[in-house]
């Protein structure tokens, strides 16, 4: 899991009573039959066709302010270790930072770094290094901008997106932009799912699944049971639905073409459409 810093009052759980249960209490058996259907396998996530139409929506990643650095996040870890400032990560036996290279990435939730940090933009870090926004044929992942690591590992000054959540910024900026665009706005009923990967005890038939209303959908990026953003969120009408994988950096929104021109003209989100993928 990632954390990176705090933004102020942007939607986390308040303390006291439990406000996520009060809003999203767990729905009855079966609630993803639905979406089960439309996708099929959901273990990483229901992936939605077009329906008719999507985009896909970028994870945030963070440059400093004084530039990415030649020194990379494996090279800086490596070199903690031999200082004697960390100890490798030994699992079973094997030393990890051994065999393995530390990219610098993360999994689950995402915050801003902090004031010494910007939004780097996955069009401009495309321009600069000549890597495609997404190569053709694949989903954004850790198969993007292999031109801007170093072995395999990102440089030191850039914060990389972070695998199967949406970042804290995006996903509050994506809830107002599809509240925006349904007919019931705040008081869209919808329902949202986590894949079974997410939790510390793995049943793959366990499909957890609140139901609830968008204008509470602040509250589920802070589940205390999770650290990721939902897996699949949806309008109980079917009218849009979105899925972040697990294993991606980004989030398929897929629903009516005025939703997705929405996402893809927004000046806080980055979204793409990947004509491959739906």
């Amino acid at each position: 899991m990632s954390k990176r810093g705090s933004d102020g009052d942007d939607g986390r759980l308040p303390e006291g009573p439990d406000p996520l249960s009060a809003c999203w209490p767990l729905a009855q058996a079966g609630a993803s039959g639905w979406l089960a259907g439309l996708c099929g396998d959901g273990v990483t996530g229901f992936m939605p066709p077009g329906l008719p139409d999507a985009a896909w929506v970028l994870n945030a990643m963070y440059e400093h302010e004084r530039g990415p650095g030649e020194v990379s996040h494996h090279e800086h870890r490596v070199a903690r270790i031999a200082d004697g400032n960390v100890r490798p990560r030994v699992v079973a036996g094997i030393d990890l930072d051994a065999v393995g290279v530390a990219t610098g990435g993360g999994l689950g939730r995402a915050e801003h770094p902090g004031p010494a940090w910007r939004r780097l933009r996955w069009a401009e870090l495309a321009r600069r290094t000549g890597d495609p926004l997404v190569p053709d044929g694949l989903l954004p992942s850790h198969h993007c901008f292999p031109l801007a690591r170093k072995a395999g590992s990102w440089p030191l000054g850039i914060v990389p997106p972070t695998e199967g959540s949406l970042d804290r910024a995006t996903w509050n900026r994506l809830i107002a932009v599809l509240t925006e665009h349904s007919p019931d706005g705040p008081a869209t009923p919808c329902l949202a799912y986590w894949t079974p990967l997410m939790f510390a005890t793995v049943d793959v038939d366990d499909h957890r699944v609140r139901a609830g209303r968008l204008g509470d959908a602040g509250l589920l990026y802070d589940d205390p049971e999770v650290s990721f953003s939902p897996s699949n969120l949806w309008a109980a009408d079917g009218s849009w639905v979105l899925c972040t994988d697990y294993d991606l950096w980004a989030t398929k929104v897929a629903g009516p073409a005025p939703l997705v021109e929405a996402l893809l003209g927004d000046e806080e989100i980055e979204a793409v459409r990947l004509p491959w993928a739906g």
